[in-house]
């Protein structure tokens, strides 16, 4: 090991600190950058592969302890960022420009919270810092206008070289495109496939998206000619599969899942949604309405991560609502507490399978 202080004895020291999800040395990741020395002061940037790393603060924990090992060592500084990892994907799937990652929310059957789960990860994610665009491709029940507080809104068309384009609403940190903004509120959707087909690449690839770390897409329920389109026309970074404990939605959770699978989509893991209920005036009591441990139970069997586990709590719905998300609108709740580590244990994933 190189004894005197320097960029060089700095890096040696830090080769065998590891980012934990990777199980690589942050050095050979070229994850330490701009190392610098003033008198004993030691400063250098930590790139970790996403915004919303749910495992930060301890990697920087890691950094100091090992730099303060080196003799001449007074105090140490770094500076967080992040770049995250663009995926790789198959080569018969056309990419979107400067959309890094593409990620399903689906479910197996509706009525398990799969819209509000996508909303407040999206939201979540642009909280830790990362840009992210949410596609609401449930086009017979358009619902994240409302929740993302956007009802009323409108997506701009803007004319480019190539033809129209649209330019996505925007709250929250999160830029949305949906069925819902171009077609009057009670209005039903009355398509057969081909027509669905052609709204979702219109979507896909004439939105003015801008570079986004994160894409999510909010599918509709089952597994029919939305879910198609998409996993056959975008290289996608994997797939959440939302499910509720209860018996029947599992059932049909496993199927949604099993199709991802035969589409060679990566199924990031699965979220149970209502896992239980917490009354407002009795925060300490748990009611499990639709069952237990059924979303852990499943992904044992099909050896899937759970991601996991959102309780039911009327401030989650009522956020909903409001079109203020609750880890907006509530983020010291067990709810938004939850759907936090969602959106950084997806996160984290996407991480690990881009740089594999």
């Amino acid at each position: 090991m190189l004894e005197t202080l320097s960029a060089e004895s700095v890096l040696e020291v830090l080769k065998p600190v590891q980012d934990p999800e990777l199980q690589k040395s942050l050095v050979a990741l070229n994850m330490i950058r701009n190392v610098s020395i003033d008198h004993g002061k030691v400063r250098f940037t930590l790139v970790l592969t996403t915004p919303a790393c749910p495992l930060r603060q301890f990697i920087v924990e890691d950094c100091e302890r090992a730099v303060k090992t080196l003799p001449g060592v007074e105090s140490v500084e770094v500076e967080v960022t992040a770049e995250t990892p663009q995926q790789k994907g198959l080569p018969d799937r056309t990419g979107i420009d400067g959309v890094k990652n593409i990620i399903a929310i689906s479910s197996g059957k509706g009525g398990v919270g799969k819209s509000s789960i996508a909303v407040n990860v999206a939201v979540a994610l642009a909280q830790a810092g990362a840009k992210v665009g949410l596609i609401d491709a449930d086009i017979y029940g358009p619902n994240a206008p409302m929740m993302l507080g956007l009802e009323g809104s409108g997506m701009a068309v803007r004319q480019t070289a190539e033809g129209e384009s649209l330019e996505p609403a925007f709250n929250h940190g999160v830029k949305l495109v949906s069925m819902g903004f171009l077609i009057d509120k009670d209005q039903p959707v009355i398509w057969r496939g081909p027509m669905l087909n052609g709204v979702i690449r219109q979507f896909l690839y004439q939105v003015q998206w801008g570079d986004l770390d994160y894409l999510l897409v909010d599918m509709p329920p089952g597994t029919g000619d939305a879910q198609l389109t998409l996993a056959q026309a975008v290289p996608m970074a994997g797939a959440v599969i939302v499910t509720t404990p209860q018996s029947v939605a599992l059932l049909d959770s496993r199927r949604g899942l099993k199709m991802f699978q035969q589409l060679n989509v990566p199924v990031l893991g699965i979220v149970e949604n209502m896992s239980y209920f917490i009354p407002p005036d009795m925060p300490d009591r748990q009611y499990d309405i639709f069952g237990s441990a059924g979303g852990e139970k499943t992904a044992k069997e099909l050896n899937i991560p759970l991601l996991g586990c959102v309780p039911l709590e009327i401030p989650l719905r009522e956020g909903g609502d409001r079109g203020i998300p609750i880890v907006v609108g509530d983020p010291d709740s067990a709810s938004a507490k939850a759907l936090t580590q969602i959106a950084q244990q997806i996160a984290a994933k996407v991480s690990i399978a881009a740089l594999a």
